[in-house]
């Protein structure tokens, strides 16, 4: 692989505008700026700050738009929109949703929102954790439509960032640790109006996937594959979750996304590849009809599901151009595949993992390591990563400058024993006992830069953490990310040589972004205020309940006196 090229930025957004998640349709996450280099960038300093008065997880970016900053808080949502003419000052309007369902009780691992999406016609799109999808209007705040999604009662709640394509609005939900089936909804963007639904599993109706979902491999081939890949009516209760990020291709019109985990972890349960959890799909946005599908964990028995965020670009593969994807996958391995077929072009491991040797790109397949898979009974110890990933939601950057991802990554593995699990609505329904642990390096988090042209690493740094931030990569030659003690650091592109840090008031789950201010300096913009699953280390109260069985605090037991909750936001300059 080799020449690489991010796509373009959505239509008339100036350069220093962020007005998306990933700032580009294909989420390279990369800004275009030149001004802060790894000569000048220890001249950074805090310029101004707003506190948002949430303890929960801030695990999105603001977007900012024509002189506009949006920031969205975890729930209950609220959304505040400051004048960047007017540094410091109180926010141009706030919307906070009107009284609706009652408190969440049922939740998995926080009430975080990872962000909100725009559309051209002057529209916010917020996605509420307790499953309504709201549009705002961006110059007033003033709600002009509600529609209800998910449930939290039973668990279906929305935390990403939705997607806005044409005249649509997309978004999926979370849930799939309650037993909840998945599903992809767009809605007109105008009116609220339900176009399509696509399920993660069912009928080759409710998936909108037809008996072709990948011309290139025999296993992904046949009628009714999201029913008959399951024991029984298992499908019903298969969580395949929808909660990561969702990208774009405008020459393609396809969206592209990641499905979660099958519910539950005992894979007794539901023997069989569990068709399509553990996913990555593309589809028509304006149909939802899938183009292709490609599993990456069959019957995945370790939790890993495939929500992470893929990042797309154009390369040059075997001395041939490709429309590609690139996907860090929880499972470990680092695919890259043509997003125009949905064939696998190349998969390694970018970190410590044991439970498969390899993926055989001629099957799409995983090699199995029977030492680490899961039996009916017992304890199978030092599974290599965990279920919380090599990567979660964490989103990587490509810089088409040096021509390499870089990547928030850690250094868990866990201990699995498969138990019963007995659905009951609004439950967990995890169906295992999991011990989180360190890996083999002591480190707990790594920060790495990756080469598509090698699947190899080209830098790596060591964090005592699991890096729970998200990546920024610029033209100026730098790397933002930030560190779950607190720390946003600038590091050099080439190298990874650290360049910057300062203190942030509380651990960072969120993503930095670069933005041009009205005097067309370059600035960075980042939410510190920790939580998530790293939360639960500090505050294990009864609004941040752990899922049943899985016991992930104790790996973090040392964040304990470092690191204390509470929303910043902090504006950076020169």
């Amino acid at each position: 692989a080799a020449g690489q090229t991010r796509p373009a930025a959505p239509a008339g957004a100036p350069a220093g505008d962020r007005p998306a998640a990933g700032r580009d349709p294909g989420l390279t996450r990369f800004s275009p700026l030149t001004e802060l280099t790894p000569a000048n960038v220890n001249e950074l300093k805090v310029l101004w700050s707003w506190p948002t008065g949430s303890l929960a997880g801030h695990e999105g970016n603001p977007l900012v738009i024509d002189g506009k900053l949006y920031l969205q808080t975890p729930h209950p949502s609220r959304v505040v929109a400051f004048d960047l003419n007017q540094p410091g000052a109180a926010p141009l309007w706030s919307y906070s949703p009107p009284a609706g369902r009652g408190p969440v009780l049922a939740l998995c691992c926080d009430v975080g929102n990872r962000g909100l999406a725009w559309h051209p016609s002057g529209k916010l799109y917020l996605a509420m954790f307790t499953g309504d999808l709201v549009a705002l209007n961006a110059r007033t705040g003033k709600q002009l439509w509600r529609v209800t999604t998910g449930d939290p009662a039973t668990g279906t709640t929305m935390q990403s960032a939705p997607l806005g394509v044409g005249d649509l609005v997309i978004g999926g939900v979370g849930g799939g640790e309650f037993g909840n089936r998945g599903y992809l909804t767009g809605y007109d963007a105008h009116t609220g109006k339900q176009v399509w639904r696509a399920w993660s599993m069912g009928s080759d109706q409710e998936t909108r996937i037809g008996p072709l979902p990948n011309l290139n491999y025999p296993s992904h081939q046949g009628p009714r594959l999201g029913l008959s890949t399951w024991t029984a009516d298992s499908w019903q209760r298969g969580g395949g979750a929808t909660w990561g990020w969702l990208s774009y291709d405008p020459d393609l019109d396809l969206v592209y996304y990641g499905t979660g985990a099958p519910a539950p972890m005992n894979w007794y349960q539901r023997i069989g590849d569990n068709k399509w959890t553990s996913s990555l799909i593309a589809r028509n946005p304006r149909t939802g009809q899938a183009r292709w599908v490609l599993q990456l964990t069959p019957g995945d028995r370790w939790g890993f599901g495939a929500s992470n965020e893929n990042i797309l670009l154009d390369l040059n593969f075997g001395g041939r151009a490709v429309k590609g994807l690139v996907h860090f996958d929880r499972n470990g391995f680092a695919y890259t595949i043509d997003r125009a077929t949905g064939r696998l072009l190349l998969a390694q491991k970018y970190g410590p993992v044991n439970w498969a040797r390899e993926i055989h790109t001629a099957s799409g397949l995983p090699v199995l390591d029977s030492a680490y898979l899961p039996r009916a009974s017992g304890t199978t110890r030092g599974i290599c990563p965990s279920l919380m990933g090599m990567k979660a939601f964490q989103p990587a950057a490509y810089s088409p400058i040096t021509e390499l991802f870089f990547v928030p990554a850690m250094d868990l593995c866990m201990d699995l024993e498969p138990t019963g699990a007995s659905f009951q609505p609004g439950q967990p329904f995890v169906g295992a006992k999991v011990r989180i642990v360190t890996g083999s390096s002591g480190s707990r988090g790594r920060f790495l830069a990756w080469s598509a042209t090698t699947g190899s690493v080209a830098w790596e740094i060591r964090e005592p953490f699991p890096v729970f931030g998200g990546a920024l990569a610029t033209a100026g030659g730098l790397v933002f990310y930030g560190t779950l003690d607190g720390w946003l650091k600038a590091v050099d592109a080439t190298n990874g040589r650290e360049r910057w840090r300062v203190k942030t008031p509380s651990g960072i789950v969120g993503n930095p972004i670069s933005f041009a201010g009205p005097d067309g300096r370059q600035l960075i913009a980042v939410v510190s205020g920790i939580g998530g699953w790293p939360g639960l280390a500090l505050k294990p109260g009864p609004d941040r309940r752990p899922t049943d069985g899985i016991e992930a605090v104790s790996v973090l037991a040392d964040l304990v006196g470092q690191v204390v909750p509470g929303g910043v936001l902090l504006i950076l300059g020169r």
